[in-house]
């Protein structure tokens, strides 16, 4: 039997029939764009994180740049973040038109090394995206001091971090604006692309909401340059659908990432580390080994598929080379990328896949 590193079959044949109801309804509506299953979500997620406004998009990528964009952040800006992400996180700032500077990560726990961020301020530092890597989320007391202190935004990559909590404040609601994604992968995914803004400031809701549809308030007459970034209606009754059992699904996964740490506890891997004020919702369970590529060889002749969250830093992409960076720059995220990869975690694994993928690690890294 291959064992994936993430699959949605088990859980869409156990809710087969419900989303086929909702995705009924959408067809049978005639309505298939930000409607009310939009507006539906829009209510219901921004309730959940316990924030005055939400607005469905078209993906998470697009998510942080209209979050830029709605507060005027672009051409001649910079924006810190870090290069150990997905290259969406990257893409969307200089999309927005902004340079995006990075920082390097902690080794522990992968995330924003905060004590390095106030070096990385200029008088063009506009915002801060820290990233709620694997489910984890960042230091915010640090960082909203730091924000405070220079006047700066604090947009949260929530794109690995629905159903994360941190000081028990859900991840989403501790920034300025949030953005998130829906992508099939994510702890809150849907069957296709989407993504969606949060935040309690009007002033940045009122402009996403006419930046996800070309700048308009009304048909056909844009008030401001915006892009083409609308959540469709199936998607957003399914992530509704989704949402009702969040909670759920969360403590799946983190009862998984406990079996783990219990039974890999004395092999060589390094195992993660959850911080003291986090609730870690476990998108990914990352561990790290100085003979990954040899472990994930065994693992796969096993029929075990495992996946490498990120293998390359994005300082150093081809794509990325016109910011100047090399080689060396960033000593914890080259490091890393050498190291790190994931297990299989997804809410429906069994217990006896589980137990199979421990016994073959031991035994691929004696």
């Amino acid at each position: 039997m291959k064992i994936n590193v993430w699959s949605a079959k088990e859980e869409y044949k156990a809710n087969r029939k419900k989303i086929l109801k909702e995705v009924d309804k959408v067809f049978s509506s005639g309505k298939f764009i930000l409607s009310k299953n939009v507006k539906s979500l829009e209510l219901n997620f921004s309730k959940y994180l316990k924030l005055k406004y939400g607005i469905g998009v078209n993906s998470g990528t697009d998510a942080i740049q209209i979050a830029l964009m709605s507060a005027k952040i672009g051409r001649g800006d910079e924006v810190i973040t870090v290069p150990n992400t997905a290259v969406p996180t990257v893409s969307a700032i200089v999309s927005a038109g902004a340079k995006p500077v990075f920082i390097d990560v902690n080794e522990e726990d992968y995330l924003i090394d905060v004590n390095k961020i106030e070096n990385a301020i200029t008088k063009k530092t506009k915002a801060i995206i820290p990233v709620n890597l694997y489910g984890q989320c960042a230091n915010y007391d640090k960082i909203l001091k730091i924000a405070k202190r220079n006047k700066i935004l604090v947009i949260e990559d929530c794109a690995q971090s629905a159903g994360s909590f941190y000081k028990n404040k859900p991840s989403g609601s501790l920034g300025h604006i949030s953005a998130f994604s829906f992508y099939p992968t994510k702890n809150l995914g849907a069957y296709g692309d989407g993504g969606f803004i949060a935040t309690s400031i009007k002033k940045f809701a009122d402009r996403a909401l006419e930046l996800r549809k070309y700048g308009m308030r009304k048909q056909y007459y844009s008030e401001n340059h915006g892009i083409n970034s609308r959540l469709d209606e199936v998607q957003a009754a399914i992530i509704n659908l989704k949402l009702k059992k969040l909670k759920t699904q969360i403590n799946k996964r983190r009862k998984i990432a406990k079996i783990y740490n219990e039974l890999l506890l004395e092999t060589s891997l390094i195992l993660p580390k959850e911080n003291k004020n986090d609730f870690h919702s476990y998108h990914a369970y990352i561990v790290q080994s100085k003979k990954r590529d040899l472990v994930m060889n065994k693992l796969k002749k096993k029929n075990i598929f495992c996946n490498i969250l990120y293998p390359f830093p994005i300082h150093l992409m081809r794509g990325y080379s016109f910011l100047k960076y090399k080689k060396g720059d960033f000593p914890v995220t080259e490091k890393l990328s050498k190291k790190i990869f994931s297990l299989p975690m997804y809410p429906d694994l069994k217990y006896a896949t589980i137990l199979k993928i421990v016994k073959s690690l031991k035994e691929a890294t004696k």
